[in-house]
């Protein structure tokens, strides 16, 4: 992706952080023995940030890591998929419980400081006769290379891993952050399906770690949909280590640095998760500007990229304005019809709410080949802008969930 000024991309992911390693193997948890069990761990205590679902129902292991965050410190984080340990009641509570306090024995450290998390089919018991005798190996097997053995732990229905590094200035210091993610389905504001790990070595205060981490998130996995469903289990995690830099402790020029920092790898981490939706043939990003405030644009581009008939259109590469203005109209926003100007890629389709004619759509039709698209709507009530990220919708979309759980 195209990054900040001073802003470089590095290679490593959650572990390219000195003093973070990771792995990932299979502990049996998935049907087809792919690998379902991760470990991230720090070797100094960290100042820790998180985000959860706002989905109702959290499963236990969201519940056990809000209490560990209360405390503001961390040293691991224990993650497995193929089972969401949701809606599984008091035994679940135990099962996330006993996860951490495996992890904490065999690294030596709080079980207060090792964070739980859990992601596949909801309603189901974690088979803990696997995933207990599992630990130690995995512990064992931490490693400055195991980024992305982690990564692959973690997938679901995910295709391929998702995994980023950048490094920047803060300040006359030069910090790291990396991250590890997975989600292909049920990805929606607040959070989505999905996981995301990050590391960074910054040295900041936990309440502006926590400010920083909510601006990334807003500006990055609170920006896709995919359709418009969530889960209990979603969680973005941020473990700091304090290892760059006197502490940043107000909300000032290196406050913001390293914000920019954190959205760059959140946002790759977010566009990653939209590529490798379920099904999906392409990521559309929705652009509006000019709408009366940023609220107002937030609500109609993601009226235009939860609206299934404009998901299915982008899949048939169809420039089917028609139903991107009617997606307008439905956004609950005023906005005059001879306001609309609307381009896909650099090809303009319909101006001040007239329709430009075959031969632009011609042009568009081949653009719309392309697997990453730019929809862009201006109008002409104000300066409000907002993008928002999505996929179209294609017919395996329905054949993945149809057959999940068999």
């Amino acid at each position: 992706m195209k990054t900040t000024t001073h802003i470089k991309e590095i290679q490593g992911g959650i572990t390219a952080v000195a003093g973070f390693t990771a792995a990932g193997l299979s502990a049996g948890i998935k049907k087809n023995k792919a690998s379902d069990l991760a470990l991230v761990s720090a070797d100094l205590p960290c100042t820790v940030a998180g985000l959860f679902t706002k989905n109702k129902f959290p499963a236990p292991p969201l519940r056990l890591n809000k209490k560990h965050l209360k405390k503001g410190g961390g040293r691991a984080i224990i993650a497995n998929s193929g089972n969401a340990n949701a809606f599984t009641g008091e035994q679940g509570e135990k099962d996330a419980k006993a996860m951490a306090l495996e992890t904490a024995r065999q690294l030596n450290i709080s079980p207060e400081t090792v964070y739980v998390a859990s992601t596949g089919v909801i309603s189901q018991f974690l088979p803990m006769q696997k995933i207990l005798p599992a630990i130690p190996t995995l512990c064992a097997g931490l490693s400055k290379e195991g980024s992305r053995a982690a990564a692959e732990a973690i997938m679901t229905t995910d295709t391929r891993a998702k995994e980023c590094a950048f490094q920047g200035p803060v300040g006359k210091d030069t910090v790291s952050i990396g991250g590890i993610a997975k989600g292909s389905g049920m990805i929606h504001p607040n959070m989505a399906t999905m996981l995301a790990f990050l590391s960074t070595d910054v040295a900041m205060t936990q309440s502006l770690l926590q400010s920083a981490l909510r601006e990334a998130v807003d500006a990055s996995f609170h920006r896709i949909t995919i359709d418009r469903d969530t889960s209990t289990n979603d969680m973005v995690l941020l473990f700091a280590n304090s290892r760059q830099g006197k502490i940043i402790n107000k909300k000032g020029p290196r406050y913001r640095q390293f914000t920019t920092l954190l959205k760059t790898a959140c946002i790759t981490l977010a566009k990653m998760l939209v590529r490798d939706a379920e099904g999906a043939t392409k990521c559309v990003a929705i652009e509006v500007k000019g709408a009366k405030d940023d609220k107002a644009a937030s609500k109609i581009a993601f009226a235009i990229a939860d609206s299934l008939l404009v998901k299915t259109a982008f899949f048939g590469e169809d420039a089917n304005w028609g139903r991107i203005v009617a997606a307008v109209g439905n956004a609950g926003i005023k906005v005059k019809p001879e306001e609309i100007n609307l381009f896909f890629g650099p090809t303009q389709l319909v101006k001040n709410g007239h329709y430009l004619g075959v031969e632009a759509e011609k042009k568009i039709a081949a653009y719309l080949k392309s697997k990453e698209i730019t929809l862009r709507l201006v109008l002409q009530s104000g300066k409000g802008k907002s993008c928002v990220w999505t996929s179209d919708l294609s017919l395996d979309y329905v054949k993945i969930n149809a057959l999940y759980r068999t």
